[in-house]
């Protein structure tokens, strides 16, 4: 059984036990969110098509998560005007678990749902500080052992370059 269902102006193809992405939509995390607006439905045998959407159809979901996608970069120019422009967007997204695609008249319950467990992201807390200063200990000095002083390795020779003789500026 799937549905086609229109969310936030999307249309989406969903079935029961799916994880859907989505623009934001304006729900908790972890709650259950019924949307309405079916535009077809069908069981395998029959299929019904709204005009434009079907009456008494819904579709149950449950919220996991609240995310951004990935970063699309924007970059514009104009040549030889030196004019360039990098703009960078990240769309904010919502994640859905699909629970039950309910007919007419059908009723969702919520105890018996199927999603994955919603794990919620620890906020980190601000480190207080005190008012009075705490001295820290000082870092112990641990007295190193000097290195042995290296011997000069012994230098060869070099042969001896011989004067050359000076001449007289005299003529």
């Amino acid at each position: 059984m799937y549905a086609i269902v229109d969310i936030a102006g999307q249309q989406f193809k969903v079935t029961k036990a799916q994880k859907l992405k989505v623009h934001r939509l304006e729900a908790e995390e972890g709650k259950t969110v019924e949307l309405a607006n079916v535009l077809l439905v069908s069981d395998g045998k029959t299929i019904n098509v709204g005009t434009p959407s079907l009456d008494g159809f819904r579709i149950a979901a449950k919220v996991l998560s609240h995310s951004k996608g990935d970063k699309v970069l924007v970059f514009k120019k104009k040549r030889r005007k030196g004019y360039q422009k990098l703009n960078g967007h990240r769309q904010q997204l919502t994640e859905l678990w699909i629970e039950a695609i309910l007919g007419k008249g059908e009723k969702f319950d919520a105890s018996k749902s199927s999603a994955p467990k919603v794990m919620a992201m620890k906020v980190a807390q601000p480190v207080k500080k005190s008012a009075a200063p705490v001295k820290e200990a000082a870092p112990k000095k641990v007295a190193a052992k000097k290195a042995a002083p290296k011997k000069a390795a012994a230098k060869k020779a070099a042969p001896a370059k011989k004067a050359a003789p000076k001449k007289d500026d005299k003529k």
